[in-house]
């Protein structure tokens, strides 16, 4: 499986599980000025000294990404 292969569904104001184990709130969807590209906007719950906003590549946040041989998504819902 390659990593476009699979993507997850985004839920606004869910809370989402980073891969590497850390906790995000996702805020919604922003398009970049420019490109026109479509941005996921989320935010760090965790102390974090470079900021607490992100943005990534919708494709990115939805994609799956291959861990010691095993495909998990980038980032996953969370349930409360």
């Amino acid at each position: 499986m390659d990593s476009t292969e699979r993507k997850t569904n985004l839920v606004i104001g869910a809370l989402y599980k980073h891969y590497k184990g850390m906790k995000y709130k996702l805020h919604g969807t922003v398009k970049h000025s420019e490109s026109l590209e479509e941005l996921v906007l989320y935010e760090a719950l965790y102390e974090n000294k470079l900021g607490k906003m992100w943005v990534r590549p919708k494709e990115m946040f939805q994609e799956f990404v291959e861990i010691d041989g095993k495909w998990v998504p980038r980032f996953e819902l969370q349930e409360f």
